[in-house]
């Protein structure tokens, strides 16, 4: 019986089969030569291989998240970056947090996202390189779907 190949990418080898979205999951912690420990979640909106979010949609939601999560969890937060499957986001941040942790502020700002009516922020050719590129309806349909999902879970994570 083969082995499983062990890839370098540690999404690479989660079994996506598996998957039951949405969820948080803690998909890397390292720690540093100095003791710094960064922690990357798998923030995943869609079942991978059966949907994923347009272009537009998942930009929007990087853009209103990045911005707004910053203030939900102030001063632990490094970066907010879609994943190129489009089927949700990496979230990377100072320290170690649980799961349900990461989930419910992730809520608190996806449910501001499902009803907003202010303009997206930075999204002028100066601010952003595919500023033409949003959807607004898009990105606020995602956020109350993932929010309401998570909801039926219980705040379990996969």
């Amino acid at each position: 019986m083969a082995e499983d190949k062990k890839y370098n990418v540690d999404s690479f080898n989660l079994d996506h089969t598996l998957v039951v979205a949405p969820y948080v999951r803690l998909a890397a912690k390292k720690v540093g030569e100095k003791g710094d420990i960064v922690s990357k979640y798998d923030i995943r909106f869609t079942q991978p291989n059966k949907e994923f979010m347009e272009t537009g949609s998942i930009h929007t939601l990087e853009h209103l998240i990045a911005e707004y999560i910053r203030e939900e969890l102030p001063g632990i937060v490094i970066d907010l970056s879609p994943m190129g499957c489009r089927t949700g986001f990496y979230f990377t941040v100072w320290g170690e947090h649980e799961e349900s942790y990461i989930a419910e502020h992730l809520a608190n700002v996806l449910r501001k996202v499902a009803v907003w009516d202010k303009p997206v922020p930075a999204t002028t050719a100066k601010e952003c390189g595919n500023y033409l590129d949003h959807n607004l309806e898009g990105a606020k349909l995602w956020a109350k779907r993932w929010v309401e999902g998570i909801e039926r879970k219980g705040w379990k994570c996969m």
